[in-house]
This record gives C-alpha cells, structure tokens and sequence, in this order.
C-alpha cells in the first residue's frame, strides 16, 4: 500500500476542515499525518491514521526553531519513504517542501492564505519569497483558494510544476445544513475564530460598544495576544458574551442572525462557508479570500477591512433590513454554497492529481 504524507501546523484545522480528503485517502493509501498538538489526534488514529508529532512555531520566525523543523520533516521522510507529500500552510509549505524536492519525493503544496509577510514588504517579505520559490519549484501541483494569492505568486515569480485553484477547503453541506432562520427581536451577531488584530476583533469589539444596547454580540474562539482583558471587561458590562473555544459551533450559528467576518486577510473563510451554509447572512471585509464566496446585498454584506467605521455602517445597513429580508439572503447564501462550495468538489480535486502521481 503506497503511503501519503500530509503535513499540517494544526490537528484541528486538519479534522474540521480536511477529514473528507483523509478519509478518501484512507481507502486507498495508508496516511500518515505530522501535527504540532493534539486537539484532533485521537480522532485521526481512530479513522486508521499513523499521527505523529512534530513541533511547529506557527507564528514566530526563530531561525534555529525553523532549522529544527526542517531537520524534523527530513528525518521523517527518510523513515517514513512517503509516495507523495501532502503540505499545508506556510511553514510545513516551506520546509515539507524544500525536504521533499531535495528527497526527490513527488509533493503537492496547499496555499490557504499568504498572511501577514506579504502586505508589510521588506526583507522580511523577500526572505520569504525566496524560500516559497525553492521550496515549490519542484512542487506537483499548487492549489490556491483565490485568485489574487494565485496572481501574487505569479508576480513574485513563484511557481510549481502546476497550479490549480479550488474552492478553498469547501465546506460540508451535510455537517452545516440550513437551519431556519431566528424570530427575535434584538438581532444577535457571532465571531467566529482566534482573537487576534488581523482577524478583525478589534474592529468587532468597537461596534459591540457602539450597537450593545440594540443587538447582542457572541464570540468563539482561543484569545491570542492581549484581549483577554478587553472581551472580559465588555462581558461584565454585557455587550458581549465570551465562549471560548466550542465544538458545538453549529448551535451558534443556528442562533444567530448575522455573522461577522473582519479579517485583513484570507486563504478562503471557513466561517464563512459553514455561516453561509447554515443559512446565516455574512457581513464580511472585501478582501480576496471573503468576497468571491459572498454576493454583495444578496447572499451578505461586503466592508472596507481594518475599518471601525466601515462595520459600523454595515451593521446599520443590516439592521435596517426586515426580518423577511435577512432570511431571504440566507437562503441565498446557502444555495451559493450547494452550488459553488461543496468540500466533495475540493476533495474530488485533490484525488484527481494525487490519483495521477501515484497510479
């Protein structure tokens, strides 16, 4: 049985938004799955799944933690002999791939959004581009979720064997069905993610303020950097409610009425898919990554990023609309998600070139 690879800086990203793709891959191959933590491992195992560690920094550039990690994946392959290497993210991207073409072993590289590094320049963003440019010269396939990161790398002279653009992770209709839309009277509004800048809290925090008395503000997800402090201090003044990490994600978007979107910047929003599939309008930034999955005043809302001001006006765009009107945009969002975003499509893309290299 020929082995698949799959490197990724997370278990649970890898479970939530990728576990239709392993589970194809397990009636054919065996998989062996390299992750950081172990949020999801257990589950991975039990599906047949060879999970092993590996430390990653997701977020921090320390040249001997990076040195450390590529030494990590290169024994890895050295031990495993993988018939194809599945990558996601930037630093499994980077080092998974530069170890894999020096291996000589056939790769395929998944761009699920570019970050920070390429809207700040500087040495750090060149530094960057060429290490993307060694490490994905000798890449199979590199699928993109939107086109301006397709263009981007274009421009920085970044290039695979192939590239092939899909519909982000796409989203699981059947784990995300439509749910009926809310009757209340003060509209409730979710975040959904990690509560860092560049997803937009701050942004989100500042309209919680400013429309607390006539509309109610969930928030899921890990508090990154400083917030805990500030979600605290508007949760004991009641204009916000802060819950933490949850698995039952599904409940909240089921009772909500919008969900808001602020981030600088994307690969593709998995909130968005799922809120979308749901039923649920999305007022979102008008970034690449948002904006090809939400049709402007007819599936959601689209705002100018990094803009207090920006959601604020949306929002009031939003509570203007009738009831009957919000539901009838999420019906929308929901069929545009049938139509354009179902994860089958993604994962039928996926086998199609991994089938290819190792038939």
């Amino acid at each position: 049985m020929k082995t698949v690879l799959i490197l990724a800086n997370s278990s649970g990203g890898l479970y939530d938004f990728r576990n239709e793709l392993v589970l194809e891959l397990l009636k054919n191959y065996k998989v062996v799955v390299s992750v950081p933590d172990q949020t999801a491992v257990e589950k991975l195992a039990e599906e047949g799944c060879q999970v092993l560690h590996t430390d990653i920094n997701r977020r921090g550039m320390n040249p001997l933690q990076d040195m450390g990690l590529f030494l990590s994946y290169w024994k890895l392959m050295k031990e495993m002999k993988p018939d194809v290497v599945l990558t996601y993210t930037i630093k499994p991207n980077i080092y998974g791939g530069l170890c894999a073409g020096f291996r000589k072993i056939p790769y395929l590289t998944n761009i699920t959004g570019l970050g920070t590094t390429f809207e700040r320049g500087g040495m750090l963003q060149k530094m960057v581009v060429t290490m993307y440019r060694m490490a994905l010269k000798k890449a199979e396939c590199v699928f993109f979720q939107n086109d301006r990161n397709m263009q981007i790398f274009d421009e920085n002279g970044i290039f695979g064997k192939k590239k092939r653009r899909v519909s982000g992770s796409g989203v699981n209709l059947e784990k995300h069905p439509y749910e009926a839309y809310p009757a209340r009277e003060k509209p409730r509004f979710l975040y959904v993610g990690r509560l860092m800048k560049e997803k937009g809290i701050d942004e989100f925090l500042y309209n919680a303020k400013r429309f607390g008395n006539c509309a109610e503000f969930d928030i899921i997800g890990y508090c990154e950097e400083a917030y805990q402090e500030k979600v605290d201090a508007l949760a004991e003044e009641g204009l916000v409610r802060f819950h933490g990490f949850r698995e039952d994600v599904n409940t909240f978007y089921k009772d909500a009425d919008g969900v808001i979107i602020a981030s600088y910047h994307e690969g593709m929003s998995n909130v968005l898919l799922e809120a979308a599939a749901t039923g649920r309008p999305v007022l979102a930034t008008n970034i690449p990554g948002c904006k090809e999955a939400v049709e402007d005043n007819v599936t959601g809302f689209l705002f100018a990023p990094r803009s207090e001001k920006a959601l604020e006006e949306t929002i009031e765009q939003f509570l203007a609309l009738p009831v009957h009107r919000r539901e009838e945009m999420g019906k929308a969002a929901r069929r545009k998600m049938e139509l354009e975003y179902d994860r089958s499509q993604v994962v039928n893309a996926y086998m199609e070139e991994i089938n290819a290299l190792l038939s």
